[in-house]
């Protein structure tokens, strides 16, 4: 790799946001490091490098990513209570230890609204008091306290980058995992009230302002946090959008309407009883019943634009990437990124 441009390390470079982000560097001409699982492989990308090493094997990893000023932590553990007690931390833990090893590397994390809890406001900005009511929450929150305490001494510095929901970027998403998993039967399942206005994150876009936010890095305190504004979108807005995308593919008729169900939040409250997974998605339910948009002030006076792909060529990117529609009619929203 070209030691005389800019390196990044990605933690956990096969999963949705990692994937997403080693092309994002790689098409700003950043060298990449790609960290995945021994074992693993990574598709060919132009200026990525594949490295396969356990997160917390800091020699093997500093050793190959020698000269990366910028380390973005995109591991998560599995959606269970008892996969995110133990892996949050120690997660967290490996990716300070990289950070640290490489010398004043600068660690991106991308965060969640799990912090602000069920009383949050609806309108969260980045000192907005955080009070989380949930056990996801909790760990978030102490998460990014453990990376703070990181900074303190001058040995590295981090930026905490928040986002809404995630799509976008392949599988393990809401949208494709609920919403539009019977798409193609003409059926939207929603998990709040059509009316709620909430926030999301194509991980695309999200990826494109970690670069834009990386480059500006020397601007920034040793420990920073911001918001990435996304989109704002009811139910409704999701119906409509999904909704037109069916009428074109002739999965409904052209004068008809996606037939929208809810999701059946007290059969997951039983069924969490015997699947973990169940359990965790619903302690999050008042994410669909509170209207919330994060506020970006932070990033803006730092002179950072988002990148933000207009929603329709966005979605359909999205379903594109699930084998839903033509990947060759989707595919421009890669490159779009147009600032918002």
């Amino acid at each position: 790799m070209n030691s005389t441009i800019p390196s990044v390390l990605i933690l956990g470079a096969r999963g949705r946001f990692g994937s997403a982000a080693a092309r994002a560097f790689a098409q700003a001409g950043w060298n990449v490091h790609a960290q995945l699982r021994p074992g693993a492989t990574g598709p060919q990308i132009a200026g990525v490098q594949w490295l396969q090493a356990e997160p917390e094997d800091t020699a093997t990893l500093a050793r190959a990513a020698r000269g990366a000023t910028v380390v973005v932590q995109a591991l998560s553990p599995v959606y269970t209570h008892r996969a995110w007690r133990a892996g949050v931390p120690r997660l967290t833990a490996a990716a300070i230890a990289i950070t640290r090893e490489l010398g004043g590397a600068t660690l991106m994390l991308p965060a969640s609204v799990y912090n602000f809890g069920a009383g949050m406001p609806e309108r969260l900005r980045e000192d907005t008091v955080q009070q989380p009511t949930t056990f996801k929450g909790r760990l978030r929150m102490a998460s990014e306290k453990q990376i703070l305490e990181a900074t303190r001494d001058g040995g590295m510095k981090a930026v905490v980058i928040r986002g809404g929901d995630f799509f976008g970027s392949g599988s393990g998403s809401w949208m494709d995992l609920v919403m539009a998993k019977d798409l193609r039967q003409g059926k939207l399942t929603y998990p709040g009230k059509l009316d709620v206005r909430t926030t999301w994150a194509f991980l695309p876009d999200m990826a494109r302002t970690f670069v834009s936010v990386a480059q500006r890095r020397d601007m920034l305190p040793a420990f920073e946090t911001l918001h990435f504004g996304g989109y704002q979108l009811t139910g409704q807005d999701w119906a409509d959008a999904l909704g037109t995308i069916a009428r074109e593919e002739g999965w409904i008729a052209p004068q008809q309407d996606l037939r929208v169900s809810s999701l059946p939040w007290p059969l997951m409250a039983v069924g969490g009883i015997f699947v973990p997974t169940f359990a965790a998605l619903h302690e999050m339910r008042y994410l669909w019943r509170t209207p919330y948009t994060l506020v970006n002030t932070r990033m803006a006076a730092i002179g950072v634009a988002e990148s933000h792909t207009p929603f329709a060529q966005a979605l359909r990117t999205a379903l594109a990437d699930l084998g839903l529609l033509d990947a060759t009619r989707s595919t421009p929203a890669l490159a779009a990124g147009s600032a918002a």
